[in-house]
Protein backbone atom coordinates (compact mmCIF):
# COMPACT_ATOMS: atom_id res chain seq x y z
CA UNK A 1 0.00 0.00 0.00
CA UNK A 2 1.20 3.39 -0.73
CA UNK A 3 2.91 5.07 2.39
CA UNK A 4 1.97 8.91 3.51
CA UNK A 5 5.26 9.92 2.50
CA UNK A 6 4.70 8.99 -0.87
CA UNK A 7 1.52 10.95 -0.76
CA UNK A 8 3.00 13.66 1.09
CA UNK A 9 5.69 13.66 -2.53
CA UNK A 10 2.67 13.51 -4.62
CA UNK A 11 0.45 16.04 -3.22
CA UNK A 12 3.79 18.37 -3.38
CA UNK A 13 4.12 17.76 -6.89
CA UNK A 14 0.16 17.39 -7.98
CA UNK A 15 -0.04 21.06 -6.05
CA UNK A 16 2.69 22.76 -8.69
CA UNK A 17 1.05 21.31 -11.79
CA UNK A 18 -2.59 22.25 -10.55
CA UNK A 19 -2.13 25.73 -9.08
CA UNK A 20 -1.66 26.99 -13.16
CA UNK A 21 -4.70 25.52 -13.85
CA UNK A 22 -8.61 27.70 -13.93
CA UNK A 23 -10.45 27.48 -10.79
CA UNK A 24 -12.83 25.07 -12.54
CA UNK A 25 -10.03 22.46 -13.44
CA UNK A 26 -8.68 22.92 -10.21
CA UNK A 27 -11.87 21.55 -8.60
CA UNK A 28 -12.53 18.71 -10.75
CA UNK A 29 -9.00 17.50 -10.86
CA UNK A 30 -9.12 17.53 -6.88
CA UNK A 31 -12.16 16.09 -6.86
CA UNK A 32 -10.15 13.04 -9.07
CA UNK A 33 -7.10 13.07 -6.91
CA UNK A 34 -9.42 12.59 -3.67
CA UNK A 35 -10.75 9.54 -5.03
CA UNK A 36 -7.93 8.08 -5.78
CA UNK A 37 -6.59 8.40 -2.66
CA UNK A 38 -9.59 6.76 -1.04
CA UNK A 39 -8.72 3.42 -3.72
CA UNK A 40 -4.98 3.69 -2.78
CA UNK A 41 -5.25 3.95 1.04
CA UNK A 42 -8.93 3.32 2.07
CA UNK A 43 -9.99 4.82 5.01
CA UNK A 44 -7.04 5.52 6.73
CA UNK A 45 -6.39 7.92 3.64
CA UNK A 46 -9.39 9.86 3.54
CA UNK A 47 -8.59 12.79 5.94
CA UNK A 48 -5.24 13.37 4.23
CA UNK A 49 -7.24 13.73 0.82
CA UNK A 50 -10.22 15.89 2.29
CA UNK A 51 -7.17 18.33 3.72
CA UNK A 52 -5.57 18.25 0.49
CA UNK A 53 -9.07 18.89 -1.38
CA UNK A 54 -9.84 21.77 0.79
CA UNK A 55 -5.96 23.25 0.50
CA UNK A 56 -6.25 23.04 -3.77
CA UNK A 57 -9.74 25.26 -3.88
CA UNK A 58 -9.28 27.89 -0.69
CA UNK A 59 -7.39 30.08 -3.33
CA UNK A 60 -10.08 32.57 -4.22
CA UNK A 61 -10.43 33.70 -7.75
CA UNK A 62 -8.72 36.59 -8.64
CA UNK A 63 -11.95 38.35 -10.10
CA UNK A 64 -13.70 37.78 -6.10
CA UNK A 65 -11.83 39.85 -4.23
CA UNK A 66 -11.64 42.43 -1.41
CA UNK A 67 -9.41 44.81 0.50
CA UNK A 68 -11.19 43.37 3.72
CA UNK A 69 -11.55 40.00 5.24
CA UNK A 70 -14.99 38.21 6.29
CA UNK A 71 -15.56 38.86 10.33
CA UNK A 72 -15.89 36.23 12.70
CA UNK A 73 -18.71 37.72 14.55
CA UNK A 74 -22.32 35.41 14.58
CA UNK A 75 -24.00 38.07 13.43
CA UNK A 76 -23.10 38.47 9.90
CA UNK A 77 -24.98 37.43 7.09
CA UNK A 78 -24.01 38.93 4.38
CA UNK A 79 -24.64 36.99 0.97
CA UNK A 80 -21.09 38.70 -0.74
CA UNK A 81 -18.68 37.01 1.76
CA UNK A 82 -17.27 33.70 2.27
CA UNK A 83 -19.27 31.66 4.23
CA UNK A 84 -17.39 29.16 6.72
CA UNK A 85 -18.10 25.17 6.58
CA UNK A 86 -21.49 23.62 8.20
CA UNK A 87 -19.49 20.70 9.72
CA UNK A 88 -16.52 23.62 11.46
CA UNK A 89 -17.35 26.75 12.18
CA UNK A 90 -14.07 28.81 11.20
CA UNK A 91 -13.20 32.25 12.34
CA UNK A 92 -10.98 34.24 9.75
CA UNK A 93 -8.70 36.85 10.40
CA UNK A 94 -6.52 39.31 8.00
CA UNK A 95 -2.90 38.35 7.44
CA UNK A 96 -0.34 40.51 8.16
CA UNK A 97 0.94 40.90 4.20
CA UNK A 98 -2.68 40.86 3.37
CA UNK A 99 -2.40 38.63 0.63
CA UNK A 100 -4.31 35.84 2.12
CA UNK A 101 -6.19 34.77 4.73
CA UNK A 102 -5.53 32.44 7.24
CA UNK A 103 -7.41 30.40 9.95
CA UNK A 104 -7.57 32.24 13.69
CA UNK A 105 -5.51 30.34 15.63
CA UNK A 106 -8.53 28.44 17.67
CA UNK A 107 -12.36 28.06 17.12
CA UNK A 108 -15.04 29.58 18.71
CA UNK A 109 -16.07 27.13 21.43
CA UNK A 110 -19.33 25.93 23.02
CA UNK A 111 -19.83 27.38 26.66
CA UNK A 112 -20.93 23.98 27.29
CA UNK A 113 -18.43 21.78 26.09
CA UNK A 114 -15.34 23.26 28.79
CA UNK A 115 -17.26 25.82 31.65
CA UNK A 116 -13.47 24.88 33.76
CA UNK A 117 -11.92 27.29 31.24
CA UNK A 118 -13.87 30.40 31.72
CA UNK A 119 -13.34 30.49 35.08
CA UNK A 120 -11.46 34.04 36.05
CA UNK A 121 -8.12 33.83 36.86
CA UNK A 122 -6.80 34.14 40.73
CA UNK A 123 -7.12 37.13 42.67
CA UNK A 124 -3.73 38.11 43.41
CA UNK A 125 -2.17 36.68 39.97
CA UNK A 126 -1.05 39.12 37.49
CA UNK A 127 0.56 38.12 34.15
CA UNK A 128 4.32 39.03 33.37
CA UNK A 129 4.28 37.66 29.31
CA UNK A 130 2.92 39.18 26.68
CA UNK A 131 1.51 34.88 25.68
CA UNK A 132 -0.34 35.15 28.80
CA UNK A 133 -2.76 38.12 27.87
CA UNK A 134 -2.47 37.25 24.24
CA UNK A 135 -6.41 36.12 23.18
CA UNK A 136 -5.95 32.25 21.64
CA UNK A 137 -9.26 31.32 22.15
CA UNK A 138 -13.06 32.55 21.50
CA UNK A 139 -16.07 31.51 23.21
CA UNK A 140 -19.83 32.09 21.55
CA UNK A 141 -21.65 33.35 24.70
CA UNK A 142 -25.14 33.18 24.64
CA UNK A 143 -27.51 36.56 26.76
CA UNK A 144 -28.91 33.25 29.42
CA UNK A 145 -24.96 32.04 30.19
CA UNK A 146 -24.33 35.81 31.70
CA UNK A 147 -26.26 35.10 34.83
CA UNK A 148 -24.27 31.78 35.62
CA UNK A 149 -20.47 33.17 34.75
CA UNK A 150 -21.33 36.52 36.78
CA UNK A 151 -22.07 34.27 39.62
CA UNK A 152 -18.83 32.24 39.11
CA UNK A 153 -16.07 34.75 38.34
CA UNK A 154 -16.76 38.68 39.38
CA UNK A 155 -14.75 40.22 41.87
CA UNK A 156 -17.19 43.05 42.04
CA UNK A 157 -19.52 40.52 43.68
CA UNK A 158 -17.59 38.03 46.17
CA UNK A 159 -15.98 41.86 47.76
CA UNK A 160 -20.11 41.90 48.65
CA UNK A 161 -20.13 38.03 49.54
CA UNK A 162 -17.11 38.96 51.47
CA UNK A 163 -18.79 41.44 53.64
CA UNK A 164 -21.71 39.72 54.41
CA UNK A 165 -19.52 37.40 55.72
CA UNK A 166 -18.26 39.87 57.59
CA UNK A 167 -21.35 41.44 58.91
CA UNK A 168 -22.74 37.79 60.10
CA UNK A 169 -19.48 37.03 62.22
CA UNK A 170 -19.88 40.83 63.31
CA UNK A 171 -23.60 39.49 64.53
CA UNK A 172 -22.31 36.79 66.34
CA UNK A 173 -20.04 38.53 68.33
CA UNK A 174 -22.68 41.66 69.16
CA UNK A 175 -24.94 38.21 70.49
CA UNK A 176 -21.69 36.65 72.46
CA UNK A 177 -22.70 39.65 75.27
CA UNK A 178 -25.89 37.66 76.88
CA UNK A 179 -23.75 34.86 77.77
CA UNK A 180 -21.17 35.07 80.84
CA UNK A 181 -17.82 35.24 80.95
CA UNK A 182 -15.33 33.09 82.29
CA UNK A 183 -11.43 33.76 82.69
CA UNK A 184 -8.68 31.84 84.27
CA UNK A 185 -5.32 33.82 85.33
CA UNK A 186 -1.60 32.16 86.86
CA UNK A 187 0.76 34.19 88.23
CA UNK A 188 3.76 32.21 89.42
CA UNK A 189 6.55 33.88 91.32
CA UNK A 190 9.84 33.42 93.11
CA UNK A 191 11.39 35.60 95.84
CA UNK A 192 14.77 35.66 96.27
CA UNK A 193 15.35 38.55 98.97
CA UNK A 194 17.89 40.02 102.40
CA UNK A 195 16.69 41.83 104.85
CA UNK A 196 18.68 43.48 107.77
CA UNK A 197 17.70 43.11 111.29
CA UNK A 198 19.64 43.99 114.32
CA UNK A 199 17.94 40.79 116.68
CA UNK A 200 17.91 38.17 113.70
CA UNK A 201 20.95 36.55 112.20
CA UNK A 202 19.23 34.75 108.79
CA UNK A 203 17.66 37.77 106.98
CA UNK A 204 17.22 35.80 103.82
CA UNK A 205 14.15 35.03 101.83
CA UNK A 206 13.84 32.25 99.01
CA UNK A 207 10.31 31.34 98.41
CA UNK A 208 8.33 30.05 95.37
CA UNK A 209 4.51 31.02 95.38
CA UNK A 210 1.74 30.31 92.91
CA UNK A 211 -1.53 32.16 92.25
CA UNK A 212 -4.63 30.27 90.41
CA UNK A 213 -7.50 32.03 89.72
CA UNK A 214 -11.19 31.69 88.12
CA UNK A 215 -14.14 34.46 87.40
CA UNK A 216 -17.08 34.17 86.26
CA UNK A 217 -19.02 37.79 85.31
CA UNK A 218 -22.38 37.91 84.12
CA UNK A 219 -23.90 41.25 83.34
CA UNK A 220 -27.18 41.02 84.63
CA UNK A 221 -27.64 44.86 83.19
CA UNK A 222 -26.88 46.12 80.41
CA UNK A 223 -28.59 48.74 78.52
CA UNK A 224 -26.11 49.03 75.59
CA UNK A 225 -26.39 45.66 74.93
CA UNK A 226 -29.82 45.20 73.25
CA UNK A 227 -29.17 48.29 70.43
CA UNK A 228 -25.71 46.87 69.81
CA UNK A 229 -27.20 43.54 68.90
CA UNK A 230 -29.89 45.41 66.86
CA UNK A 231 -27.44 47.39 65.21
CA UNK A 232 -25.67 44.48 63.94
CA UNK A 233 -28.36 42.33 62.97
CA UNK A 234 -29.46 45.61 60.60
CA UNK A 235 -26.13 45.82 59.34
CA UNK A 236 -26.00 42.13 58.62
CA UNK A 237 -29.62 42.55 56.50
CA UNK A 238 -28.11 45.47 54.82
CA UNK A 239 -24.80 43.77 53.66
CA UNK A 240 -27.43 40.94 52.57
CA UNK A 241 -29.15 43.39 50.28
CA UNK A 242 -26.40 45.15 48.82
CA UNK A 243 -25.28 41.87 47.95
CA UNK A 244 -29.13 41.55 46.04
CA UNK A 245 -28.41 44.80 44.57
CA UNK A 246 -24.72 44.24 43.12
CA UNK A 247 -25.74 41.17 41.25
CA UNK A 248 -28.64 42.98 40.00
CA UNK A 249 -26.73 45.49 38.93
CA UNK A 250 -23.69 43.64 37.48
CA UNK A 251 -25.85 41.58 35.60
CA UNK A 252 -28.25 44.22 33.91
CA UNK A 253 -24.80 45.85 32.84
CA UNK A 254 -23.44 43.00 31.55
CA UNK A 255 -27.13 41.96 29.41
CA UNK A 256 -26.05 45.77 27.82
CA UNK A 257 -23.14 45.34 26.91
CA UNK A 258 -24.46 41.95 25.60
CA UNK A 259 -26.63 44.40 23.39
CA UNK A 260 -24.37 46.74 22.51
CA UNK A 261 -22.19 43.98 21.14
CA UNK A 262 -24.66 42.65 19.32
CA UNK A 263 -25.47 46.14 18.11
CA UNK A 264 -21.73 46.83 17.24
CA UNK A 265 -21.77 42.89 15.29
CA UNK A 266 -24.66 44.46 13.39
CA UNK A 267 -22.46 47.64 12.37
CA UNK A 268 -19.59 45.12 11.07
CA UNK A 269 -22.34 43.08 9.49
CA UNK A 270 -23.62 46.67 7.48
CA UNK A 271 -20.40 47.74 7.11
CA UNK A 272 -19.45 45.04 5.38
CA UNK A 273 -22.16 44.93 3.14
CA UNK A 274 -21.55 48.00 2.07
CA UNK A 275 -18.58 48.07 1.16
CA UNK A 276 -19.15 44.78 -1.22
CA UNK A 277 -22.10 47.10 -2.68
CA UNK A 278 -19.78 50.26 -3.01
CA UNK A 279 -16.85 47.68 -4.99
CA UNK A 280 -20.21 46.42 -7.24
CA UNK A 281 -20.73 50.25 -8.06
CA UNK A 282 -17.50 51.19 -8.62
CA UNK A 283 -16.88 48.28 -11.13
CA UNK A 284 -20.16 49.18 -12.62
CA UNK A 285 -19.02 53.20 -13.06
CA UNK A 286 -15.42 51.95 -14.57
CA UNK A 287 -16.91 49.76 -16.70
CA UNK A 288 -19.50 52.30 -18.30
CA UNK A 289 -16.29 54.94 -18.42
CA UNK A 290 -14.25 52.24 -19.85
CA UNK A 291 -16.76 51.80 -22.83
CA UNK A 292 -17.62 55.24 -23.18
CA UNK A 293 -21.05 55.55 -21.63
CA UNK A 294 -20.30 57.18 -18.50
CA UNK A 295 -18.28 60.45 -16.97
CA UNK A 296 -15.09 60.61 -14.55
CA UNK A 297 -17.67 61.91 -12.08
CA UNK A 298 -19.30 59.17 -11.66
CA UNK A 299 -16.06 56.59 -10.82
CA UNK A 300 -15.40 59.49 -8.45
CA UNK A 301 -18.64 59.18 -6.90
CA UNK A 302 -18.56 55.89 -6.52
CA UNK A 303 -15.00 55.85 -5.46
CA UNK A 304 -16.28 58.36 -2.54
CA UNK A 305 -18.87 56.12 -1.22
CA UNK A 306 -16.72 53.22 -0.88
CA UNK A 307 -13.88 55.13 1.17
CA UNK A 308 -17.15 56.43 3.09
CA UNK A 309 -18.27 52.61 3.40
CA UNK A 310 -14.72 51.47 4.80
CA UNK A 311 -14.24 54.34 7.16
CA UNK A 312 -18.21 53.13 8.76
CA UNK A 313 -16.77 49.22 8.61
CA UNK A 314 -13.32 50.44 10.16
CA UNK A 315 -15.40 52.08 12.91
CA UNK A 316 -18.00 49.51 13.95
CA UNK A 317 -14.72 46.73 13.87
CA UNK A 318 -13.31 49.14 16.83
CA UNK A 319 -16.45 49.60 18.44
CA UNK A 320 -17.04 45.83 18.49
CA UNK A 321 -13.33 44.83 19.86
CA UNK A 322 -13.73 47.41 22.60
CA UNK A 323 -17.31 45.78 23.62
CA UNK A 324 -15.63 42.66 23.81
CA UNK A 325 -13.26 43.61 26.06
CA UNK A 326 -15.88 44.79 28.17
CA UNK A 327 -17.67 41.97 28.20
CA UNK A 328 -14.63 40.03 29.16
CA UNK A 329 -14.12 42.45 32.15
CA UNK A 330 -17.61 42.28 33.23
CA UNK A 331 -17.41 38.75 33.47
CA UNK A 332 -13.99 38.56 34.61
CA UNK A 333 -12.85 35.86 31.74
CA UNK A 334 -9.43 34.67 31.38
CA UNK A 335 -7.42 37.14 29.52
CA UNK A 336 -6.59 35.05 26.68
CA UNK A 337 -10.61 34.52 25.63
CA UNK A 338 -12.48 36.42 23.79
CA UNK A 339 -16.30 36.18 24.33
CA UNK A 340 -18.80 36.22 20.93
CA UNK A 341 -21.90 37.16 21.02
CA UNK A 342 -24.06 33.81 19.98
CA UNK A 343 -27.90 35.39 20.69
CA UNK A 344 -29.02 36.78 17.45
CA UNK A 345 -30.01 40.62 17.57
CA UNK A 346 -33.86 40.34 17.48
CA UNK A 347 -36.69 41.84 19.96
CA UNK A 348 -36.51 39.53 23.66
CA UNK A 349 -39.98 40.34 24.53
CA UNK A 350 -42.83 42.41 25.11
CA UNK A 351 -43.84 44.76 28.17
CA UNK A 352 -47.76 44.38 28.71
CA UNK A 353 -47.01 46.15 32.42
CA UNK A 354 -48.98 49.31 32.55
CA UNK A 355 -46.72 52.59 33.81
CA UNK A 356 -48.94 52.86 37.10
CA UNK A 357 -48.13 48.97 37.68
CA UNK A 358 -44.65 49.31 37.04
CA UNK A 359 -43.93 52.04 39.17
CA UNK A 360 -46.24 50.37 42.18
CA UNK A 361 -44.03 47.45 41.40
CA UNK A 362 -41.21 49.34 41.41
CA UNK A 363 -41.58 50.29 44.81
CA UNK A 364 -41.96 47.03 46.61
CA UNK A 365 -38.61 45.46 44.32
CA UNK A 366 -36.38 48.38 44.72
CA UNK A 367 -34.14 46.99 47.61
CA UNK A 368 -32.43 50.47 47.44
CA UNK A 369 -35.69 51.81 49.70
CA UNK A 370 -34.88 48.65 51.99
CA UNK A 371 -31.29 49.55 52.65
CA UNK A 372 -32.54 53.14 53.45
CA UNK A 373 -35.07 51.84 56.07
CA UNK A 374 -31.70 50.02 57.38
CA UNK A 375 -30.13 53.45 57.86
CA UNK A 376 -32.81 54.81 60.04
CA UNK A 377 -33.04 51.76 62.10
CA UNK A 378 -29.21 51.07 62.77
CA UNK A 379 -28.75 54.97 63.35
CA UNK A 380 -31.59 54.59 66.10
CA UNK A 381 -29.82 51.78 67.48
CA UNK A 382 -26.40 53.98 67.48
CA UNK A 383 -28.32 56.95 69.47
CA UNK A 384 -29.70 54.38 72.12
CA UNK A 385 -26.06 52.82 72.21
CA UNK A 386 -25.15 56.86 73.17
CA UNK A 387 -27.27 56.62 76.10
CA UNK A 388 -26.61 53.25 77.42
CA UNK A 389 -23.09 54.94 78.22
CA UNK A 390 -24.72 56.96 80.95
CA UNK A 391 -27.14 53.97 82.23
CA UNK A 392 -26.45 51.90 85.75
CA UNK A 393 -24.98 48.54 84.71
CA UNK A 394 -25.29 45.07 87.42
CA UNK A 395 -22.97 42.97 86.97
CA UNK A 396 -22.50 39.25 88.82
CA UNK A 397 -19.34 37.83 89.93
CA UNK A 398 -17.37 34.65 91.22
CA UNK A 399 -13.97 34.45 91.84
CA UNK A 400 -12.13 31.15 92.88
CA UNK A 401 -8.30 31.40 93.85
CA UNK A 402 -5.62 28.84 95.22
CA UNK A 403 -2.30 30.15 96.14
CA UNK A 404 0.77 27.74 97.30
CA UNK A 405 3.86 28.51 98.68
CA UNK A 406 7.13 26.56 99.25
CA UNK A 407 10.39 28.20 100.79
CA UNK A 408 11.22 30.77 103.69
CA UNK A 409 10.75 34.28 104.13
CA UNK A 410 13.35 36.43 106.81
CA UNK A 411 13.73 33.42 109.17
CA UNK A 412 10.35 31.80 109.51
CA UNK A 413 8.98 29.34 106.82
CA UNK A 414 6.03 29.92 104.89
CA UNK A 415 5.10 26.71 103.35
CA UNK A 416 1.61 25.91 102.66
CA UNK A 417 -1.68 26.40 100.66
CA UNK A 418 -4.56 28.73 100.94
CA UNK A 419 -8.42 28.87 98.93
CA UNK A 420 -10.78 31.38 98.66
CA UNK A 421 -14.39 31.54 96.84
CA UNK A 422 -15.93 35.15 96.59
CA UNK A 423 -19.62 35.98 95.03
CA UNK A 424 -20.67 39.01 94.48
CA UNK A 425 -22.36 42.11 92.53
CA UNK A 426 -20.99 44.97 91.04
CA UNK A 427 -22.96 48.23 89.51
CA UNK A 428 -21.49 50.67 88.13
CA UNK A 429 -22.92 53.92 87.04
CA UNK A 430 -21.84 57.60 85.73
CA UNK A 431 -23.45 60.30 87.08
CA UNK A 432 -21.32 62.86 84.73
CA UNK A 433 -19.73 62.35 81.26
CA UNK A 434 -20.18 66.18 79.70
CA UNK A 435 -23.22 65.61 78.09
CA UNK A 436 -21.39 63.15 75.57
CA UNK A 437 -24.24 60.58 75.92
CA UNK A 438 -26.66 63.24 74.93
CA UNK A 439 -24.20 64.59 72.26
CA UNK A 440 -24.09 61.13 70.53
CA UNK A 441 -27.96 60.33 70.87
CA UNK A 442 -28.76 64.02 68.58
CA UNK A 443 -25.97 63.16 66.41
CA UNK A 444 -27.05 59.61 65.50
CA UNK A 445 -30.78 60.92 65.28
CA UNK A 446 -30.02 63.66 63.07
CA UNK A 447 -28.43 60.81 60.80
CA UNK A 448 -31.87 59.23 60.62
CA UNK A 449 -33.76 62.48 59.67
CA UNK A 450 -31.02 62.67 56.65
CA UNK A 451 -31.42 58.97 56.28
CA UNK A 452 -35.27 59.47 55.82
CA UNK A 453 -34.73 62.34 53.40
CA UNK A 454 -32.63 60.12 51.39
CA UNK A 455 -35.26 57.90 51.55
CA UNK A 456 -37.91 60.26 50.17
CA UNK A 457 -35.55 61.37 47.38
CA UNK A 458 -34.67 57.87 46.02
CA UNK A 459 -38.69 58.00 46.06
CA UNK A 460 -38.80 60.25 43.31
CA UNK A 461 -35.69 59.04 41.64
CA UNK A 462 -37.17 55.37 41.52
CA UNK A 463 -40.80 56.80 39.66
CA UNK A 464 -38.58 59.12 37.70
CA UNK A 465 -36.45 56.36 36.25
CA UNK A 466 -39.50 53.80 35.70
CA UNK A 467 -41.24 56.44 33.92
CA UNK A 468 -38.06 57.36 31.95
CA UNK A 469 -37.53 53.80 30.54
CA UNK A 470 -41.03 53.18 30.10
CA UNK A 471 -41.22 56.22 27.58
CA UNK A 472 -37.79 55.04 25.83
CA UNK A 473 -39.69 51.58 25.69
CA UNK A 474 -42.46 53.53 23.72
CA UNK A 475 -40.08 55.38 21.23
CA UNK A 476 -37.62 52.93 20.48
CA UNK A 477 -40.84 50.52 19.49
CA UNK A 478 -41.93 53.31 17.27
CA UNK A 479 -38.73 53.61 16.08
CA UNK A 480 -38.35 49.75 15.33
CA UNK A 481 -41.42 50.31 13.39
CA UNK A 482 -40.81 53.07 11.58
CA UNK A 483 -36.94 52.22 10.79
CA UNK A 484 -38.49 48.96 9.40
CA UNK A 485 -40.22 50.37 6.90
CA UNK A 486 -37.29 52.65 6.16
CA UNK A 487 -35.03 49.50 5.22
CA UNK A 488 -37.25 47.96 2.96
CA UNK A 489 -38.83 50.81 1.10
CA UNK A 490 -34.64 52.27 0.60
CA UNK A 491 -33.82 48.43 -0.19
CA UNK A 492 -36.23 48.22 -2.81
CA UNK A 493 -35.14 52.13 -4.14
CA UNK A 494 -31.50 50.92 -4.24
CA UNK A 495 -32.82 48.10 -6.33
CA UNK A 496 -34.38 50.25 -8.89
CA UNK A 497 -31.80 52.69 -9.18
CA UNK A 498 -29.12 49.88 -9.97
CA UNK A 499 -31.34 48.91 -12.65
CA UNK A 500 -31.80 52.65 -13.91
CA UNK A 501 -28.20 53.14 -13.69
CA UNK A 502 -27.80 50.04 -15.91
CA UNK A 503 -30.31 51.00 -18.59
CA UNK A 504 -28.98 54.70 -18.34
CA UNK A 505 -31.95 56.64 -17.45
CA UNK A 506 -30.22 57.20 -13.88
CA UNK A 507 -26.71 58.36 -12.94
CA UNK A 508 -24.47 57.42 -10.48
CA UNK A 509 -25.18 60.12 -8.18
CA UNK A 510 -28.73 58.17 -7.78
CA UNK A 511 -27.25 55.39 -6.99
CA UNK A 512 -24.57 56.68 -4.63
CA UNK A 513 -27.75 58.06 -2.67
CA UNK A 514 -29.83 55.30 -2.50
CA UNK A 515 -26.94 53.11 -1.21
CA UNK A 516 -26.08 55.39 1.82
CA UNK A 517 -29.93 55.96 2.79
CA UNK A 518 -30.05 52.37 3.11
CA UNK A 519 -27.03 52.06 4.92
CA UNK A 520 -28.17 54.75 7.45
CA UNK A 521 -31.54 52.88 7.47
CA UNK A 522 -29.99 49.45 8.64
CA UNK A 523 -28.19 51.10 11.20
CA UNK A 524 -31.02 52.89 12.82
CA UNK A 525 -33.36 50.08 12.88
CA UNK A 526 -30.07 47.97 14.72
CA UNK A 527 -29.70 51.32 17.22
CA UNK A 528 -33.78 50.73 17.48
CA UNK A 529 -33.24 47.32 18.14
CA UNK A 530 -30.51 47.91 21.17
CA UNK A 531 -32.30 50.80 22.73
CA UNK A 532 -35.58 48.58 23.32
CA UNK A 533 -34.16 45.43 24.61
CA UNK A 534 -32.01 48.03 27.07
CA UNK A 535 -35.27 49.81 27.92
CA UNK A 536 -36.99 46.53 28.94
CA UNK A 537 -34.32 45.07 30.64
CA UNK A 538 -33.98 48.20 32.48
CA UNK A 539 -37.87 48.15 33.70
CA UNK A 540 -37.00 44.49 34.66
CA UNK A 541 -34.20 44.55 36.80
CA UNK A 542 -35.95 47.95 38.58
CA UNK A 543 -39.89 46.97 38.50
CA UNK A 544 -39.35 42.99 39.09
CA UNK A 545 -41.56 42.06 36.47
CA UNK A 546 -41.34 39.71 33.85
CA UNK A 547 -41.71 40.81 30.33
CA UNK A 548 -43.44 38.41 27.95
CA UNK A 549 -41.36 36.58 25.16
CA UNK A 550 -42.14 37.77 21.52
CA UNK A 551 -42.69 36.06 18.56
CA UNK A 552 -40.17 37.05 15.73
CA UNK A 553 -40.93 38.29 12.46
CA UNK A 554 -38.75 37.37 9.64
CA UNK A 555 -35.29 39.44 9.75
CA UNK A 556 -34.54 42.31 7.63
CA UNK A 557 -30.90 41.46 7.86
CA UNK A 558 -30.14 40.32 4.18
CA UNK A 559 -29.16 42.52 1.77
CA UNK A 560 -28.86 40.21 -1.04
CA UNK A 561 -30.05 41.72 -4.57
CA UNK A 562 -31.69 38.62 -5.30
CA UNK A 563 -33.82 38.18 -2.46
CA UNK A 564 -37.51 39.28 -3.52
CA UNK A 565 -39.19 38.11 -0.59
CA UNK A 566 -39.54 41.02 1.85
CA UNK A 567 -40.92 43.37 -0.91
CA UNK A 568 -43.53 40.90 -1.29
CA UNK A 569 -44.40 40.56 2.06
CA UNK A 570 -46.62 42.56 4.80
CA UNK A 571 -44.47 45.61 6.06
CA UNK A 572 -46.76 45.30 9.26
CA UNK A 573 -46.27 42.09 10.45
CA UNK A 574 -42.59 42.91 10.40
CA UNK A 575 -42.95 46.36 12.38
CA UNK A 576 -45.72 45.01 14.74
CA UNK A 577 -44.32 43.25 17.69
CA UNK A 578 -46.82 40.06 18.88
CA UNK A 579 -46.41 38.05 21.89
CA UNK A 580 -46.06 34.21 22.27
CA UNK A 581 -48.74 32.56 23.32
Amino acid sequence: MTSWLQLSKIHKKFSKLIKSFPISVRRNTAKLFFVVCMLLEGSNSTRAAENLFAKLISTPHPSIRSDFQSNDTSQMKSPWLLKPSKKKEQAFQIAKDNRKARQFPSKAKNLQSKVSELKGPEDLSLPSKASEIRVKDQYKLAITDLERLIEENSPKLEIYRRQVKQEKYNLRKTVSSWYPTLDLSASPQYLDANNYYYSRTNTSSDRWQTTLSAEINWNLVDPGRSPEIAAAKDKYEQARTKYLIQARDIKLDAVNTYFTLQNSDEGVRIGQESVKASEISLYDAKSRFESGLGTRLEVLEAETQLARDRKLLTQKLGEQNINRSELRSILNLPPSIQPIASSPSRIIGIWDSSLEQSILSAYSFQKELDNIRLDISINNSNANLSLASAQPTISIFNTLSNSYSDGKLASADQDGSSISNTVGLKATWRIFDGNKAISGYNYNKQIAKVAEARFANERNNIRKEVEKDFFDLRTAKQDIASSTREVIAARESLRLARLRFKAGIATQREVVNNQRDLTQAEVGYSEALMNYNKSITKLQRKTGLEYKKACHPPTITSRSPNDTSMNNMNIDSLSLIKSCQ
